[in-house]
């Protein structure tokens, strides 16, 4: 569970952090496209997670795009001595063994914060699952907040802002939107992708009702 505090106001990234941002994928030719949407609250949904270069790359179009974000991670990350570096980057840890009410504190940070761009990698796993974990799509929903879908693709070497999305609660169709917005999207190990659908979409229709 992050604890009380950890999410912060995500802040503008300055001069620096953009000319890093725009350094990295420069040196490995990668390319910035679309753009972050005027609101100040989203959730930014990572995808695919196939590989550990996700961070640096997601890290460096964030920077590259102006805005230094928010993300959650297994507390593991943040033992030792790159702790401190990993809450300077934006993260925020997770324990993944209590799960039960992650989703209601992450929505009322929310509440309490004046900006906050937090960045999630639904998949929430390098290797290949059935589904994608449904966190994000609930923040979102009940934060009240856009889903921002992010993307980084390895084949074409573009990284940046696809759909924005207002979850409206049908949650097949919200996920056939994603799903589109994903498709032609090439992570960099595909056979390591997880598909783009939530346990909820296989439930039987009483239970999704």
């Amino acid at each position: 569970m992050p604890a009380s505090g950890d999410v912060r106001d995500s802040k503008p990234a300055g001069a620096l952090a953009r000319a890093l941002g725009r350094g990295w994928l420069r040196a490995f030719g990668w390319r910035v496209e679309g753009r972050l949407p005027l609101a100040r609250k989203v959730v930014v949904v990572a995808a695919p997670h196939t590989t550990n270069w996700d961070l640096p790359f997601m890290l460096a179009t964030a920077w590259a795009l102006g805005i230094r974000p928010s993300w959650l991670g297994k507390r593991e990350l943040f033992r030792g001595p790159f702790g401190p570096l990993m809450r300077w980057l934006g993260g925020v840890p997770v324990d993944r063994s209590r799960r039960a009410n992650l989703v209601q504190e992450v929505v009322q940070r929310f509440a309490d914060v004046e900006r906050l761009f937090l960045v999630i990698p639904p998949s929430g796993t390098r290797s290949r699952a059935a589904h994608w974990k449904s966190g994000f799509y609930h923040i979102a929903r009940g934060a009240r907040v856009p889903i921002v879908c992010s993307f980084l693709d390895y084949e074409r070497r573009a990284a940046g802002i696809g759909l924005v999305l207002a979850p409206t609660g049908d949650v097949r169709a919200d996920m056939d939107a994603i799903r589109a917005a994903y498709a032609p999207v090439r992570g960099k190990f595909p056979d390591r992708a997880t598909p783009v659908r939530l346990p909820e979409e296989d439930a039987p229709v009483a239970a999704r009702a």
